[in-house]
């Protein structure tokens, strides 16, 4: 049978954002995450961001995390790659990075438990989600941009 009524297109797959923030010592901000079973990846160090709300794309997405989550207005925010979070939320989610030198105690931590900056060095010893690890081991790999 016809319709006049052309399809409605089907919905992409669900989409987020994360930041890898660096600042000028080469830590990283990485934000704890809270305890809770229904949040994905619950009480893992992981990078600020999180999915995009729908009609949204991921640059927007991240600007508007950043200041929801710590009120962080990131420098030179540039889009890297993507990396689907195969074993948790199932989103695909671009990473992009900045840089910014302020003090992460000072910010006001919306969600999660915590803020602090790492040196790469030390990322080994924190329980980070796979999906994260692998794209900060791919920022880092690829060097100063």
């Amino acid at each position: 049978m016809h319709s006049d009524t052309p399809a409605s297109p089907e919905p992409g797959p669900a989409r987020g954002a994360v930041a890898i923030i660096t600042n000028r010592r080469g830590e990283l901000l990485l934000h704890l995450r809270d305890d809770l079973p229904h949040i994905a990846w619950p009480a893992h160090w992981s990078l600020l961001g999180g999915g995009c709300d729908p009609g949204e794309d991921p640059a927007t997405a991240i600007v508007r995390e950043l200041d929801e989550e710590a009120g962080l207005a990131a420098d030179s925010l540039t889009e890297l790659f993507e990396i689907t979070d195969h074993r948790g939320s199932g989103q695909i989610i671009t990473f992009f990075a900045a840089t910014w030198d302020g003090d992460e105690t000072s910010l006001p931590l919306s969600e999660g438990v915590k803020l602090q900056f790492f040196a790469p060095e030390h990322l080994g010893i924190l329980t980070i989600p796979p999906f994260i690890r692998d794209g900060i081991h791919r920022y880092l790999a690829a060097g100063p941009s």
